[in-house]
């Protein structure tokens, strides 16, 4: 997989993911809580399929 995310952008992916993760432990069981997960995965994995699909690239390479 090509890295397509820049820094700034994984930055800011982890943080919401965590985020919107660190609501379930508070309680807040929504779909908001677990759909956290895409965010922070697609952060630590450098590579947003969806950035792909649509030719955006953020990453400085």
């Amino acid at each position: 997989m090509k890295c397509n995310i820049g820094h700034t952008d994984r930055v800011l992916r982890m943080t919401v993911g965590v985020t919107l993760m660190g609501l379930a432990g508070f309680g807040i069981t929504g779909p908001w809580a677990w759909i956290g997960i895409i965010p922070l995965l697609t952060g630590m994995i450098g590579n947003c399929p969806a950035y792909s699909i649509l030719g955006i690239n953020t990453s400085k390479k």
